[in-house]
């Protein structure tokens, strides 16, 4: 074997792999993590106190303990995230009898940053302060004059008040970004609530109109459906006949402007009768209607008089449902700033039974009670003392 092939690259020894290559996606990613962003502010606060450190010591010799409890206040920087307060303690007589400046500093911000403005934070920014204040040794001290004081008490007080106010300032500054947060996902589960709420009151809001669009012309159709089915003559038939087809255009129509409206998207109101409809409404319902509508005032909200008429109209078509040969009252008029509807009819007469009974879901009268909900106004449904129905709605006018 030559030299050649034992030096070549796709030589491989047992299961050997490529090392692996850390790249600055890698980086970004791992300091993005909570623990990767801790490890790199340790890492600079303990390279930063030891270059301080290293930069500071004398070219003269001086005591051991100078060295010693510098290069000790900055190892004490290791367990300033379990310990802060034992931190401080660990980092003032390197400060006091040596050169170990920015440890005690970081030591007493991050002292600051954990535990706020309590005791342990006065504690250890004094103890600081009295390091940058107090001169090592003692004997030198006396030797200072009083404008030196007056300095060394202010560096002390920059010394130890600057790193407290950073520290102070990064809380601060934590607190109010996870509360930033908290209030945006409150935000979040509000719009998503509120959206809720809108879809349901818009279902809701498309199924009464759909109720009332339907359930009237229906109940209309099947009743004359049943007349056709017992005509007993070819021009009672074709009366029948032409009744569903007239009706059956109707409903055709006023579902195809519904169902315009919910597909152009916007938010205009779903189309919908008023009072001035009344008239059209009773000539079209086979029901006796004794109708009495007083002086009204001419600025009736639009919703107001859409939902007094659709209160007429399931109330009629109740009645001819429910109390076949009945005779309907309609009471309309305004008292004390409302709009008062009153539908009342009497007992029911004996009529042939029909051939197929008209089914009822019951929701006419809960969507006529909801429409009195949302314009603030009352709705009550009871059965009379002489066997009729009596419905009554009351609606603010002016809101």
């Amino acid at each position: 074997m030559s030299i050649q092939d034992i030096s070549t690259p796709h030589l491989r020894f047992g299961n050997a792999r490529p090392a692996r290559v850390l790249t600055w996606p890698d980086l970004s990613a791992m300091l993005r993590r909570p623990t990767g962003r801790h490890l790199l502010i340790d890492v600079t606060a303990i390279a930063v106190a030891i270059l301080d450190v290293w930069l500071t010591v004398p070219s003269v010799p001086v005591g051991w303990e100078s060295h010693w409890f510098s290069w000790l206040a900055c190892a004490a920087l290791l367990a300033r995230r379990r310990f802060p307060l034992l931190t401080v303690l660990g980092t003032v007589p390197g400060f006091f009898v040596g050169w170990s400046q920015l440890a005690a500093m970081i030591a007493v911000g991050f002292l600051a940053h954990r535990v706020g403005m309590t005791w342990k934070m006065w504690l250890g920014a004094g103890l600081v302060f009295l390091c940058r204040f107090v001169t090592w040794p003692l004997s030198e001290m006396v030797l200072l004059t009083w404008k030196q004081y007056v300095l060394d008490m202010i560096y002390g007080g920059i010394v130890s008040a600057m790193p407290v106010a950073i520290g102070l300032l990064i809380a601060a500054r934590q607190d109010l970004a996870q509360r930033y947060r908290e209030l945006e996902d409150s935000r979040i589960r509000e719009r998503k609530a509120h959206a809720r709420a809108v879809r349901a009151d818009e279902r809701a809001k498309i199924a009464r109109e759909m109720h009332d669009v339907v359930s009237h012309e229906v109940t209309l159709i099947a009743m004359q459906a049943n007349a056709l089915e017992c005509a007993n003559s070819p021009e009672a038939m074709r009366q029948a006949a032409e009744s569903i087809r007239t009706l059956s255009c109707r409903t055709l129509e006023e579902l195809r402007s519904l169902l315009g409206v919910l597909r152009t998207g916007t938010d205009d109101d779903l189309p919908s009768p008023g009072l001035n409809d009344l008239g059209t409404l009773i000539r079209n319902v086979e029901v006796p209607v004794r109708l009495k509508v007083e002086q009204l005032p001419a600025d009736i909200p639009a919703q107001v008089s859409s939902a007094a008429y659709r209160t007429v109209q399931e109330a009629l078509t109740n009645v001819h449902k429910h109390a076949p040969g009945s005779t309907a009252t309609i009471h309309v008029h305004c008292a004390q700033e409302e709009l008062r509807v009153e539908v009342r009819n009497d007992k029911p007469r004996q009529r042939p039974r029909r051939t197929t009974e008209l089914p009822s879901g019951g929701h006419g009268l809960a969507g006529l009670a909801e429409r009195a909900m949302l314009l603030d106004g009352t709705f009550h449904a009871r059965s009379t003392d002489d066997g009729g129905f009596e419905v009554r709605a009351h609606y603010p006018v002016r809101r």
